[in-house]
């Protein structure tokens, strides 16, 4: 019995983990001569920096993946495609405010916004595809985090 690769659905996927991850790599590129973070007074349960880029390329994984089921199925209409992309500029855009310019109550009030596009999101997700919005707990749990850690090095900074 020979297996049947549906090539456009292969293509779908592709598109939609490169997308996330080709950006979030950019991005981390375009920052990483003005990251600051070692030097910064942390709050407790900040994990070393060596940590970031991993998890956020697990995240930026799972996001295109999740994103690749909707699409790959025509469930991406309505309001999840406008979600996906305005959380993922936002997401793009936190690193500059907050290593670039250190504008660190802006990065934080910022990130606040991205918590509740990825929230906005995931239920927008779950609600078409209950296996797309479950694979972006990770993500929500992720930038919460993110969100205390920014605040807290507000406070301390």
């Amino acid at each position: 019995m020979s297996v049947k690769i549906n090539w456009d659905k292969v293509k779908i996927y592709a598109i939609s983990i490169i997308i996330p991850l080709a950006l979030g790599a950019l991005t981390g590129f375009a920052t990483s001569g003005s990251m600051d973070y070692k030097d910064l007074v942390k709050p407790p349960l900040a994990p070393p920096s060596v940590l970031f880029p991993i998890a956020w390329s697990l995240l930026y994984l799972l996001m295109g993946v999740s994103y690749g089921m909707l699409k790959s199925n025509g469930l991406q209409g309505g309001n999840a495609s406008i979600l996906y992309y305005v959380q993922l500029a936002v997401n793009l855009l936190w690193p500059v405010a907050f290593f670039v310019l250190k504008w660190r109550l802006f990065a934080f009030i910022w990130i606040l916004l991205l918590d509740a596009l990825v929230i906005a999101m995931t239920v927008s997700f779950y609600r078409r595809k209950k296996s797309a919005g479950l694979l972006q707990i990770p993500y929500i749990v992720w930038v919460v985090f993110a969100s205390y850690l920014n605040l807290g090095i507000v406070i301390l900074n």
